[in-house]
């Protein structure tokens, strides 16, 4: 995808890291019939990001996808170097990336366990940010950053994930700061704090039935389809939230 703007227009680019499922491909898609033009980060499954790729050219919106673990640096900045050469300015981006490690007691939790996650959940995204906040300034544009946090950074996630739970409030804790570090030049920060989601996130943190478990704790008695998750991030990201920086919206039916 050559996207890049010769005639003064506001760019429309958004660059979505872990796009190939989830929550990450319904915001690409939703994103994408708002108009928006997208790139699409995968760390692993070329096939489902290309599958997503493919659905936003049907909706008549360009697609690129770029491979590149947001746990490694080296991947990150391989990623931007490409967009940089190959697409251009960006308009935003989406923080969407991450990872909760198994479900179970903190005590039982390893220490490669709770590294990688921080360095996926958190690291990764601020340096995805700061690569971020360098393009915008390079082009002129004004943009927005979404990071993806989870309603875990506020309920602690006892008994399942309290590392994953901790990453995801260092995450808001850095939108706060970031936000209003660059809000004088026009850019935005904001969170999003999804409630449990039906994802196969609970099969690889090797619970696949914990939907069902968890529903009930859930005011509305169920969990979120992605789709409604990308509802919210994709208004965060768009003019109508112009005058949203430095918060972080919860998204999880009641909680």
């Amino acid at each position: 995808m050559n996207n890049r703007h010769t005639d003064g227009a506001e760019p429309n680019t958004l660059l979505i890291t872990g796009a190939s499922r989830g929550i990450g491909a319904a915001t690409a898609l939703a994103a994408a019939r708002l108009g928006h033009d997208i790139v699409l980060n995968y760390a692993r499954d070329e096939r489902a990001a290309r599958s997503v790729a493919e659905s936003i050219r049907a909706i008549g919106r360009r697609a690129a996808i770029v491979q590149g673990d947001v746990g490694r640096g080296e991947d990150i900045r391989r990623m931007f170097e490409t967009i940089e050469t190959e697409i251009g300015p960006l308009r935003g981006l989406i923080n969407n990336a991450g990872i909760t490690g198994p479900i179970g007691s903190f005590r039982d939790t390893t220490e490669e366990t709770i590294e990688q996650v921080f360095r996926v959940n958190v690291l990764g995204a601020m340096q995805c940010a700061r690569e971020t906040l360098a393009n915008f300034r390079r082009h002129g544009t004004r943009g927005v950053i979404v990071n993806i946090s989870s309603i875990a950074a506020r309920t602690g996630s006892p008994g399942e994930y309290v590392h994953y739970a901790a990453s995801k409030a260092a995450l808001e804790a850095f939108t706060l700061g970031l936000a209003k570090e660059v809000a004088a030049e026009g850019i935005r920060v904001c969170g999003l704090a999804p409630g449990s989601t039906l994802t196969d996130i609970h099969a690889a943190a090797g619970e696949p039935d914990r939907p069902a478990r968890v529903a009930p704790r859930i005011p509305m008695g169920r969990l979120a389809e992605p789709a409604e998750i990308a509802e919210a991030i994709v208004w965060l990201a768009s003019p109508a939230a112009s005058y949203v920086t430095g918060t972080t919206l919860a998204c999880a039916g009641g909680l």
